[in-house]
């Protein structure tokens, strides 16, 4: 699982996913993108199951460029647990994303396989997401 090696505080707050993202909106690496619409986290483990999913159609051609990292780390308490006595420990780790952010990176396979592949991995995650090319970015 994708998590940092280490961090320098152990439990972060909650924070805000306003605004577009700015860094990471463009496709940089590869010929097809997979973008988010909209705000949200994506965990580790979903993360990870997109990934099997995309390497597993492309059938060990191409080559896969993930975007995001999960290095927020989100608290639980223990179920049946009273108020107060602090914050919990660590149990996920999270990437925050904001509606823009080319989440994964396709090169050296047909549109057609990419554009089944990025589906397949869309419905593994929790936000809505669009499969865009690289011809999209010409005109900007």
């Amino acid at each position: 699982m994708l998590m940092p090696k280490r961090v320098k505080y152990r439990k972060a707050q909650r924070g805000r996913m306003k605004g577009k993202a700015t860094r990471g909106a463009t496709i940089a690496f590869g010929d097809f993108g997979l973008k988010a619409m909209e705000p949200g986290w994506v965990t580790q483990r979903q993360i990870e199951a997109s990934r099997v999913a995309l390497t597993r159609m492309m059938k060990r051609e191409g080559k896969v460029w993930i975007r995001i990292f999960p290095d927020k780390p989100v608290t639980k308490k223990p179920a049946e647990t009273r108020m107060g006595s602090g914050k919990g420990s660590p149990e996920f780790w999270v990437a925050v994303i904001k509606p823009g952010r080319v989440l994964f990176e396709l090169g050296g396979i047909t549109r057609a396989t990419a554009a089944e592949a990025m589906k397949l991995a869309a419905h593994k995650l929790a936000i809505k997401t669009k499969f865009v090319t690289r011809i999209d970015y010409q005109g900007a």
